[in-house]
């Protein structure tokens, strides 16, 4: 197996972007996610349980799944990109593998291609439940920088 070298941000605020951009992020605020660790092609998310993000029996939603799994990955993307760049999501597709039945919510993403315009990621979620971990989903993503359209 042979050994990836690691990524080198364009950006040499990329910390402070991305942690400033998911603050302002209302989806990840309003469902309680928190920004856990960061790293150049890398973020985890974590989601605590709560009610209000189940589906029929308790379980988390699998659009609440897919969406920390896409900010998650998306963010991994934006640790790369310029300065003066934003980051859209094109596309992503998800497997869900077993069902979100657990406390809370790990969601990480890491970057596979840092392209010039198009970034490719991965997307993983895992649920906890007592001592006990479960990967739940697994996502592949394709995100394209905004150059010159920094966030506001």
């Amino acid at each position: 197996m042979h050994k990836i070298r690691p990524f080198e941000p364009k950006d040499p605020a990329w910390e402070a972007k991305v942690r400033a951009s998911f603050a302002r992020q209302g989806v990840m605020g309003f469902i309680g996610a928190r920004l856990i660790e960061l790293r150049p092609g890398y973020c985890e998310i974590h989601l605590p349980w709560r009610q209000v993000l189940t589906q029929q029996n308790g379980f988390f939603h699998a659009g609440i799944i897919s969406t920390v799994v896409d900010s998650a990955a998306g963010y991994a993307g934006f640790t790369l990109m310029p300065a003066d760049s934003s980051v859209l999501s094109v596309e992503f597709k998800l497997n869900l593998l077993a069902p979100g039945d657990g406390e809370m919510l790990i969601a990480t993403g890491e970057v596979i291609k840092p392209g010039k315009t198009l970034v490719i990621t991965r997307g993983e979620a895992y649920i906890v439940k007592g001592d006990k971990t479960t990967h739940c989903a697994t996502m592949q993503q394709t995100l394209m920088t905004m150059h010159g359209k920094a966030e506001q």
